[in-house]
């Protein structure tokens, strides 16, 4: 089982995805807890995903189309956001 804790904006940190049978546990900044699947967390960062790419003008694979600056911006997401009750 993994545990994860939730930061004080509402997001926890999650890089990557986590294996899709793997239990894991995320305690809110609320004190309560809830455990989530593997599956269930990986389609919440999938989705934070898409909608980071939307809101940059990235592609499907995080790929900035517009031409070259001297600083291109990270193309994926460290953190997401979660509350009691999504693992319903």
């Amino acid at each position: 089982m993994i545990n994860l804790q939730q930061d004080a904006e509402g997001f926890i940190r999650m890089k990557r995805h986590f294996p899709g049978s793997t239990i894991i546990s995320v305690t809110f900044t609320d004190g309560s807890s809830e455990e989530f699947s593997g599956q269930q967390l990986n389609a919440i960062y999938d989705d934070a995903l898409a909608v980071f790419r939307a809101e940059n003008h990235l592609d499907a694979k995080g790929y900035s189309r517009a031409p070259k600056r001297t600083v291109q911006p990270a193309n994926k997401i460290e953190f997401v956001a979660v509350h009691p009750g999504m693992a319903k």
